[in-house]
């Protein structure tokens, strides 16, 4: 058996002020990442992604801007996440 260890500053909180993707159930989010707790995200300048078009592309082919300037994605909901070059 082994033991999972948690380490601060790990996982999300390392990602703090970057600009990350959130690949969720649902929907795909990016935006700049200013907040993680144990049940919820803060992304600010979000865009919610409905077509990505060829990964290899620097740019979404359709990713919306949301009306409001934050927001919050429940952790449980996301499947992956990262900063995409």
């Amino acid at each position: 058996m082994r033991k999972l260890v948690e380490v601060a500053g790990e996982g999300l909180e390392s990602l703090l002020g970057e600009l990350v993707t959130l690949f969720c159930v649902n929907y795909f989010y990016t935006g700049t990442l200013t907040g993680v707790n144990e049940t919820c995200v803060l992304i600010a300048d979000p865009k919610i992604i409905y077509e990505t078009g060829a990964w290899t592309n620097a740019t979404w082919k359709d990713a919306q801007s949301l009306c409001t300037d934050e927001l919050f994605v429940q952790t449980s909901a996301i499947e992956a996440f990262g900063v995409l070059k």
